[in-house]
C-alpha cells in the first residue's frame, strides 16, 4: 500500500498519492504523510494555500494509484479498496475520504463516499489514471483490464472494460503526442 503516483497539476503543484503502508490508522493522521495525496511546489516547498499548513492536501486514502485532472480542472484518483471496493474519487482540497473508517457506499459526517466503487465481487485494482476525451482511463492491476470511466461531470455514467485479460496487468496509461493511448504491463 505505498501509493506512489507523482503527477504535476493545472495548477503548477506537483501532487503525489501515498498509501497507508499497511497501518491503516495513519490515514486519519494528519501528522503523518500515509494515506494521503500530498501537494508541493516544483522545488518541494509547501503551497501556501494547503488546507493544512503541511504537504497533506487530502486525507483518509488507503492507496491512492492514479492522479488525472478532467477538462473542468476537478482533480480525479483511482485507489485501491479493502474487500474489493475499489475507489475512483474527485480530490477536493482538505477532504477525508474515510478509509479506513468507511469504504464502498458506508456513510459517516465529514467524510467523502467514492463517485465510483467496484462494488464486493469485482476488484479493478486500478493503478494509473488519465483523463481523455470525456472518459477517466484507468489500469487494472488484478483486473487485467484498461478500464474507461465514462464521466458525466462531476458524475460516472459506466465503467467500461477494454483489453480484458488480452495483455496481463495494466499499470500505467499514457497520452502519446500521436494522439494515441499507451499503457505498460506488469
Amino acid at each position: 500500500h505505498d501509493g506512489g503516483r507523482m503527477e504535476f497539476g493545472p495548477d503548477g503543484f506537483l501532487y503525489i498519492t501515498t498509501g497507508e503502508a499497511q497501518k491503516p490508522a495513519i490515514a486519519q493522521d494528519l501528522n503523518s504523510l500515509g494515506g494521503k495525496i500530498l501537494r508541493l511546489t516544483d522545488d518541494g516547498a509547501i503551497p501556501l494555500d494547503n488546507p493544512f499548513g503541511t504537504a497533506v492536501y487530502s486525507y483518509g486514502h488507503r492507496n491512492p494509484q492514479g492522479l488525472a485532472w478532467d477538462s473542468e480542472g476537478r482533480l480525479w484518483s483511482t485507489e485501491h479498496g479493502s474487500s474489493k471496493k475499489d475507489e475512483i474519487n474527485v480530490i477536493v482540497k482538505g477532504k477525508n475520504y474515510g478509509w479506513p473508517t468507511i469504504e464502498g457506499d458506508a456513510v459517516r459526517d465529514g467524510m467523502e463516499v467514492p463517485v465510483r466503487h467496484s462494488g464486493p465481487d469485482v476488484t479493478w485494482a486500478p493503478a494509473s489514471a488519465l483523463y481523455y476525451k470525456g472518459s477517466i482511463f484507468f489500469g487494472g492491476l488484478k483486473g487485467e483490464t484498461l478500464y474507461e470511466a465514462v464521466l458525466d461531470g462531476p458524475r460516472i455514467r459506466e465503467v467500461r472494460s477494454h483489453l480484458v485479460r488480452q495483455y496481463g496487468r495494466i499499470r500505467t496509461v499514457r497520452l502519446g503526442p500521436d494522439g494515441a493511448l499507451y499503457f505498460t504491463t506488469s
